[in-house]
């Protein structure tokens, strides 16, 4: 029977199929590398907001806590966003007339809240509860960074999944002790925070 093909092909063949499977797996690096990418996760990225609020000096520089601002932190799933009633608390005083706090003084005036963008902002199809986790002794700068630094506050972390599922998966990363911990081997423990029902209910 007379040869089909040219021995070359054999070579064509070897080298396509070998070609095929580096650009495969090109793709999945590419898909990987956007997927994680600030464009995508927005970690790193400085978003507008009305008013260019500085934690740097507010937590860092004047030790303002936390709560001060985001009351409902270790009450409610929602951390919250400060009224204009608690920033004109002090700027009803202090930079009375500064062109960057004229947001607040027109929020004031109107008795309309700020519209801040959040900066971490989770899809909605995931759970997050701010007060379980401040409640088991988790500090807020494990998520957020040492805001206390930013002069204009950005997302340090990614925010995927696979990011929770760290700190899930080894909850010894955790600052304090749970009660959970204690009732649960720590197998039993783990398996409960991975669970899918945990965030996504």
């Amino acid at each position: 029977m007379p040869q089909i093909f040219h021995p070359s092909a054999n070579t064509i063949a070897r080298v396509s199929i070998f070609g095929a499977l580096f650009f495969v797996a090109g793709l999945i690096w590419l898909t990987y590398v956007i997927g994680s990418s600030p464009y995508v996760t927005r970690a790193s990225v400085v978003i507008d907001q009305p008013v260019p609020f500085s934690h740097k000096l507010h937590a860092g520089g004047l030790g303002l806590d936390c709560r001060f601002c985001h009351v409902s932190v270790e009450v409610s799933a929602f951390a919250g966003m400060p009224s204009t009633k608690t920033c004109m608390t002090c700027h009803s005083q202090v930079l009375t007339n500064s062109p960057l706090l004229a947001p607040v003084r027109e929020s004031y005036a109107e008795d309309r809240s700020l519209r801040w963008t959040r900066v971490h902002d989770l899809p909605d199809f995931v759970h997050f509860n701010h007060s379980i986790h401040v409640r088991k002794g988790l500090e807020c700068s494990s998520c957020h960074g040492t805001v206390e630094t930013m002069p204009l506050v950005r997302q340090v972390a990614t925010l995927q999944m696979t990011w929770c599922l760290d700190c899930h998966r080894d909850p010894k990363r955790w600052k304090g002790p749970t009660q959970t911990v204690a009732r649960l081997s720590p197998a039993d423990h783990v398996r409960s925070l991975t669970n899918c029902s945990t965030c996504h209910q």
